[in-house]
């Protein structure tokens, strides 16, 4: 099991992860990203997710991956 942080961040802002989740393994953490990228925004606000990049580390601070907004959200409609 390892602690995962989950940082939001765009050219303009960063939103830190403090807490982390404890995972079993990478699938875990990707599934756990996802849901929080579709958390984040379904929202209501008048942000653009579309620049927005969700990055995954661990207790170490190295970056595992990163999953940018538009792969989950999708190309607009």
């Amino acid at each position: 099991m390892t602690q995962v942080y989950f940082h939001c961040s765009t050219t303009k802002k960063v939103f830190l992860d403090h807490h982390g989740v404890v995972v079993n393994d990478l699938a875990e953490a990707r599934d756990h990203a996802t849901r929080l990228v579709r958390s984040r925004t379904s929202e209501c606000s008048l942000e653009d997710w579309r620049d927005w990049v969700l990055h995954v580390s661990d207790d170490q601070g190295d970056e595992l991956f990163v999953v940018p907004f538009v792969f989950v959200l999708g190309k607009p409609n």
